[in-house]
């Protein structure tokens, strides 16, 4: 579904993102973990054409996408939801979810529906301003805003930042409960065992370069990445 091959990014003078590729198949979750500073999120800034690479390319079934514009993406079928959430704060749930739903074509009343379905909590607060949610109900909102827009690939940044403990747990099985229902996902997240716990694959990024990759499994039971990541 999405190929990265051979990205250089860079801002300014600093090398950012160093020949990086990987890919993510369909149906998959695939993390990027890495330490603050790794590229992980400039590197997905590149994917969701909010950033250029200098070098080759980004492809999305099977389309160069490397210099397409951010916007037109949501309606090929990607939906980004960045760090630090980024909902319209003064506007409401509700309306917040109808942002997300801009470029769609389906019926915007039944897709509302399924996301109160999917995050209760939100149905319960969808005519309060959005600026007065907890740091969880607005990742709620950010991740449910991205499903309005039905996207093949969702892109996840940091979504369990500043969170309490009961609250990622609470992320991450959303997370999982979007993949069940068919959504491939893209997870760039800091709680490296939360992550490899849940991913297909996974690739660990070090000041802007893929220094390792494999199963979410391999990844975890590594010496080297519970020295790195997981305390160990």
């Amino acid at each position: 579904m999405l190929k990265v091959d051979n990205i250089n990014v860079y801002y300014g003078k600093i090398h950012a993102i160093k020949d990086v590729s990987f890919e993510v198949k369909e149906g998959e979750i695939v993390s990027l973990i890495g330490a603050n500073g790794a590229g992980k999120s400039t590197t997905l800034k590149t994917i969701s054409g909010l950033l250029r690479s200098k070098t080759g390319s980004v492809t999305f079934c099977g389309e160069d996408i490397s210099k397409t514009d951010s916007y037109k993406l949501v309606s090929k079928g990607m939906a980004h939801v960045p760090e630090g959430r980024r909902i319209f704060l003064q506007m409401t749930v509700q309306e917040n979810l109808e942002m997300g739903a801009y470029t769609s074509k389906s019926d915007i009343e039944k897709d509302l529906e399924d996301i109160y379905r999917r995050f209760p909590r939100l149905a319960e607060r969808k005519n309060q301003i959005a600026g007065t949610l907890s740091g969880g109900e607005q990742q709620m909102l950010a991740m449910g805003r991205a499903m309005m827009s039905h996207p093949k690939l969702l892109i996840l940044d940091e979504p369990s930042m500043g969170l309490a403990p009961i609250l990622v747990q609470r992320i991450f099985d959303l997370i999982k409960e979007l993949h069940e229902s068919g959504t491939t996902i893209l997870l760039v997240e800091q709680n490296a065992e939360m992550a490899l716990s849940i991913a297909d694959r996974a690739y660990v990024l070090e000041s802007g370069r893929v220094v390792l990759s494999g199963t979410g499994e391999e990844l975890a039971a590594s010496d080297e990445i519970k020295k790195a990541y997981l305390g160990g």
